[in-house]
């Protein structure tokens, strides 16, 4: 009855426009984006990161500075199936693998950088060096 029903909802829609719509929309492990979400915020003394990652064990995050980037990894290594005793499934969008993303921060002590991972936020903060002159110009 199931599968009839999605089969019936499947015959609505033109397979091109539900590919396209699923290359956008459709590719993370949340049914959004390939993309980590992140916030970054700076202030004179630190920048703060936070990214979700909902279901992820911090044994599967690594984090890496170098250079005056932050590098982030997170794997997703599976998920728990929903099948039925034959082995169906009616729909899955629930994925796995690697994410990663790397965030331009300039002059961080990195043997200062602190992360903890609470209820599906990766939380990193990053103390800015002290005593280096930044490069711009001043206007009086």
């Amino acid at each position: 009855m199931a599968n009839e029903m999605m089969n019936r909802r499947n015959d609505m829609w033109d397979p091109f426009f539900d590919r396209l719509s699923r290359g956008f929309f459709n590719n993370g492990w949340d049914g959004t984006s390939k993309t980590l979400k992140t916030d970054v915020s700076e202030s004179d003394t630190d920048y703060k990161v936070k990214i979700d990652v909902p279901g992820i064990d911090k044994k599967d995050i690594k984090l890496d500075y170098q250079d005056g980037v932050l590098n982030v990894e997170v794997k997703k290594d599976s998920f728990a199936d929903h099948e039925d005793e034959k082995h169906n499934v009616t729909m899955t969008e629930r994925s796995y693998g690697i994410m990663r993303r790397s965030y331009e921060l300039p002059r961080v002590k990195a043997e200062d950088i602190k992360a903890k991972v609470d209820n599906g936020v990766l939380s990193i903060t990053l103390p800015k060096a002290s005593g280096e002159k930044t490069s711009g110009i001043e206007i009086e």
